[in-house]
């Protein structure tokens, strides 16, 4: 059984880093191959489905697999269920770089997924178990930043990795960092789990406490503003390419409009850290953030219901979202997992699985709609963005720190 160790107080620069290492190796795995998924068909002598199958495989084992290694980290302890989840991922890495065919491929990407799971929602668990506070809300607005910066980068390497080494370098490489983030966190990380999880463990079993937490109206809430700030980003991914060509943006120049509100999300995190050194609250951060997020949205609306169709009329206020979000989205991460300790990676494992599943559902319904302007595609990303700041308002209306 585990020992218990006290939270940080002041930020541990290693520590910070270690947990972040968790976070990103999900986000990698996910899109680093994403630049060679074009040629697989042609290579396999594969449909087009079955290349994408290699993603949706990923996705699907990723967002389901964060529900078991939630609950199980809540009884067992965090460190032995991410070690198991990051081997996992290292093998499935190493099995599709040597994938003869597709259905391997595929079978390869799905058990990465299920391995990679255990990064990111035992990482959002340690930074509830490991900090208290501010601080717990500064390492999360860290790993915003990280989780801003490692897909777009990570798209870039491995467009290289294809062209100089192959398909295959990308699997190679995410199954030495695996292995790296292994052997780091086996000697880094502290042997512990929330105080009250053992007690909690020996009497409910892991359903149980997902319905603990589907009762504690704070974390619903908290939850659902997680869930429709993806909704409002993904709708934006997946109709902003189709508004941009309607505009005669060629394909080689969409990335630098799309990329706008990450680049602000970053530097909306760097703005949340500040704040909190300067004593500001994490509702007051997220009522902020809300207000921008709207604020940007609504002048995408009003520029297009104007008549001003450019692709800077959508880029540009698209970057006062992405403060937005930055302002917002780390308290409210802090939140999901600090409302029930003793649940910290029940509670980060739903909100993770929900931020996908309703992001998807965004970025599904973009595809409902005529886009030959910004202003169905404003019109989607404001109502996500609405029920986003109505749940906010009911938050506000609890107790800054309901009954646990």
């Amino acid at each position: 059984m585990e020992s218990p160790s006290p939270p940080a107080t002041e930020t541990d620069a290693r520590l910070v880093a270690n947990v972040i290492g968790q976070l990103a190796l999900g986000l990698l795995a996910m899109t680093i191959c994403l630049p060679s998924m074009s040629s697989w068909s042609a290579e396999f002598g594969a449909s087009q489905a079955l290349v994408q199958a290699t993603f949706g495989g990923y996705v699907a084992t990723y967002g389901v697999m964060q529900l078991v290694y939630g609950a199980v980290s809540d009884r067992v302890g965090r460190k032995p269920v991410l070690l198991v989840g990051i081997a996992l991922a290292a093998v499935a890495s190493f099995l599709a770089a040597l994938a003869p065919n597709l259905p391997v491929l595929v079978a390869a990407r799905a058990l990465q997924g299920a391995g990679c799971a255990a990064g990111m929602v035992i990482g959002r668990a340690l930074v509830q178990d490991l900090f208290v506070g501010a601080e717990r809300t500064r390492v999360m607005a860290f790993v915003g930043m990280t989780m801003g910066l490692c897909p777009p980068l990570a798209m870039l390497v491995g467009g290289q990795l294809h062209v100089r080494l192959g398909w295959q370098a990308n699997f190679v490489l995410i199954g030495l960092l695996a292995i790296a983030l292994f052997v780091i966190s086996w000697r880094g990380l502290p042997d512990r789990r929330a105080s009250a999880a053992t007690a909690l463990a020996a009497n409910s079993g892991l359903v149980a406490g997902y319905l603990r937490l589907a009762r504690h109206r704070a974390y619903v809430l908290h939850v659902a503003i997680l869930a429709m700030a993806s909704a409002t980003f993904y709708t934006f991914l997946g109709g902003a390419p189709i508004v941009l060509a309607g505009y005669g943006v060629t394909p080689e120049l969409v990335g630098l409009y799309v990329m706008t509100p990450p680049v602000a999300y970053v530097f909306g995190n760097v703005l949340t850290a500040r704040l909190l050194r300067a004593g500001r609250g994490d509702r007051l951060l997220m009522t902020i953030g809300h207000g921008c997020t709207l604020a940007g949205l609504m002048a995408v609306l009003g520029l297009g219901m104007g008549g001003v169709h450019t692709a800077l009329a959508l880029a540009l206020p698209m970057l006062l979202v992405g403060v937005g979000h930055g302002l917002l989205l780390p308290p409210t991460l802090a939140g999901t997992v600090g409302l029930v300790p003793a649940l910290a990676g029940s509670a980060a494992a739903v909100a993770g699985l929900m931020q996908q599943v309703v992001g998807a559902l965004g970025g599904f319904v973009v595809g409902l709609v005529s886009l030959e302007g910004p202003i169905n595609l404003a019109v989607l990303m404001l109502a996500w963005a609405v029920c986003g700041a109505i749940a906010q308002a009911l938050l506000v209306r609890l107790p800054s720190r309901a009954p646990r």
